[in-house]
């Protein structure tokens, strides 16, 4: 048997040797990587600049698309490395930065939108005391614990993976997964697994039985309401959900895929999917709110086209 520490790099085989066809996927990712690089800072840059939104709505945009940057660091410039070598390794360091930072990215992503449907929740189901509820103080706090929660929890998930014993270097993936490693273990994972699925729990249920009872309150309110509370829950809600599915969507393959066997599945298909809330979530986000918050909409066509 050969503990974690003495591995230095894993090979990672889901990589196909595509020839030429390389540059032409280096060309896709690396155009990919710029727009999203190109409308989260937009969006954070007018969010920023722009006092009149200052509003606690548009200051945990600004953390989600800050987080969406974060993301997509964590996997892009990884890939572009990956697609154009001709041996796909990774240094054992490098991988397990990786998997903190992808598993961190998915972490503040659900309690970034679980903190966004809250203040969804007292703005239309309490208006009158929405600003002595929503305070400042409030506001720090909550995008606060968004960002240090997932720190703590995943560098006690990479510290567990760490103390295993491992009979092997081989990941059937493209790029570094927790549980791709911990399947290579010689010794018990009991430890491990109880503590993944108590790691699953606080990081993608909790949050979403939150976001769910949020907008159960919110609908019962828009049912009973006037057409103009229905409206003004339809336009700040809808991206919110929206964003919310399809990175669920995303999420739930990568860890069905992970868990179960998904070898019936094409194998490019399952490479598209698990890449699939890495790549395309950091830029549907800010096109999505971009195009639906009327305030960023103008602002943006201002600071771009010189329209008022």
């Amino acid at each position: 048997m050969v503990n974690s520490t003495h591995i230095s790099y894993f090979i990672l085989t889901a990589y196909s040797d595509t020839f030429f066809l390389k540059y032409l996927y280096f060309l896709i990712i690396l155009a990919l990587y710029f727009c999203i690089i190109g409308a989260n800072v937009l969006l954070i840059v007018v969010i920023c600049v722009n006092r009149s939104l200052y509003e606690p709505m548009y200051l945990f945009l600004c953390s989600l698309f800050v987080n969406e940057l974060y993301g997509s660091t964590g996997l892009f410039p990884f890939l572009l490395v990956q697609v154009l070598s001709d041996i796909h390794t990774v240094s054992a360091p490098l991988c397990f930065l990786q998997i903190y930072s992808v598993y961190s990215y998915v972490f503040v992503e659900y309690l970034n939108l679980a903190a966004m449907s809250y203040d969804r929740y007292l703005a239309i189901c309490y208006p009158l005391q929405y600003n002595t509820r929503m305070t400042s103080k409030k506001i720090t706090v909550l995008i606060t614990l968004t960002w240090s929660m997932p720190c703590i929890a995943i560098l006690i998930l990479i510290s567990l993976t760490l103390s295993l014993q491992l009979c092997g270097n081989i990941l059937d993936t493209v790029y570094c997964g927790n549980f791709s490693i911990v399947k290579l273990a010689c010794s018990d994972t009991r430890v491990n697994n109880i503590y993944g699925l108590f790691f699953t729990v606080i990081s993608i249920i909790i949050p979403l039985l939150l976001i769910l009872y949020t907008y159960m309150r919110i609908l019962r309110v828009c049912f009973s309401g006037s057409k103009q509370t229905r409206q003004k829950a339809l336009s700040t809600c809808t991206p919110h959900l929206a964003s919310l599915i399809n990175f669920s969507f995303g999420v739930l393959f990568e860890v069905l895929q992970s868990r179960f066997d998904m070898s019936s599945v094409p194998k490019m298909l399952r490479i598209l999917l698990s890449l699939y809330f890495l790549t395309c979530q950091p830029l549907f986000t800010p096109v999505l709110y971009g195009l639906k918050m009327s305030k960023i909409r103008i602002i943006c066509k201002r600071l771009l086209y010189g329209e008022v």
